[in-house]
């Protein structure tokens, strides 16, 4: 399995990969940026936006071309012209402990969830939150120190979230109206920690496990079913994409690595042998 760099670039902490028509999109999380790569071909990432709060992840707004929803400083935002438009909620505003956004994605209702979490690491700080298309923000879960993911089946009637500082990946059962039922573990991940997720189109979830320079691709049942090796020691996310065939994208990042190697805050891309999910649109299915 080839597994090469995609970009020249290296990122501080690169995450939130997200196919959104021929782009792919992802955020340097610390310098508030989002970015642009071609999936089809390598080179360096262009700016879509740049922000002067940290900025967790993004998902396009449904028939609002150039409009994103963003987990963005302490809460919620809708993005436009490369800047913050509107702030749907700010719910960590005032926190007990400074706090900021951090990892997001759609659910196939159009729904965004985005995870919270403490600078300092504060355990069970963090909070998962989901914004309705409607612009409605809702605090649906708590306790977690470093909520990533989320990702959702392909039906969206299950959810996992990784508790990164806890080593461990939950799953809920989510109802039509998208509130989580009662936590069961899913996975644990023996060395480093699970970051950013995505289910594949065959209802397999692809781990990034920073920590440990590996992704982990888990069954439905949370068997690990096959382990990809990167040239990184903190992976950060995935996406599965068809650009044209399929391919694996992953980022990683450089933060807090006293002596960072080459590879460390790339993105890399590697053959798949499996199908990419739809990519998913606030406001609306895709």
């Amino acid at each position: 399995m080839t597994v090469e760099p995609w970009s020249a670039d290296r990122f501080e902490l690169g995450e939130g990969l997200r196919l959104h028509g021929p782009d792919l999109l992802m955020v340097d999380i610390l310098t508030g940026r989002l970015l642009r790569l071609d999936p089809r071909e390598p080179g360096p990432a262009g700016t879509v936006a740049a922000l002067d709060v940290p900025l967790g992840a993004v998902a396009p707004v449904r028939d609002r071309p150039g409009a994103y929803v963003a987990a963005a400083g302490t809460g919620v935002a809708l993005l436009s012209g490369g800047r913050v438009a509107q702030w749907l909620a700010r719910p960590e505003d005032g926190a007990a402990t400074p706090m900021r956004m951090n990892d997001g994605c759609c659910d196939p209702h159009g729904r965004f969830w985005a995870g919270s979490m403490a600078y300092d690491g504060t355990a069970g700080a963090g909070s998962l939150y989901r914004a309705d298309p409607g612009g409605r923000v809702t605090r649906v879960l708590e306790g977690y120190t470093v909520p990533n993911g989320p990702a959702f089946t392909p039906d969206g009637t299950r959810m996992y979230l990784a508790d990164s500082a806890a080593g461990r990946i939950d799953a809920y059962d989510v109802s039509a109206d998208g509130e989580p039922g009662p936590r069961t573990v899913f996975a644990r991940t023996d060395h480093g920690s699970p970051d950013g997720m995505q289910v594949d189109a065959e209802g397999h979830l692809w781990v990034a496990v920073w920590g440990a320079g590996r992704v982990h691709r888990y069954d439905p049942d949370g068997a690990l079913e096959r382990v990809v090796e990167l040239p990184a020691s903190q992976p950060t996310s995935v996406c599965v994409v068809e650009a044209p065939e399929p391919r694996l994208f992953v980022t990683s990042a450089s933060t807090g690595l006293a002596r960072p190697g080459p590879g460390d805050g790339a993105v890399f891309s590697v053959p798949a042998d499996v199908p990419a999910p739809p990519a998913r649109a606030f406001g609306g299915n895709p």
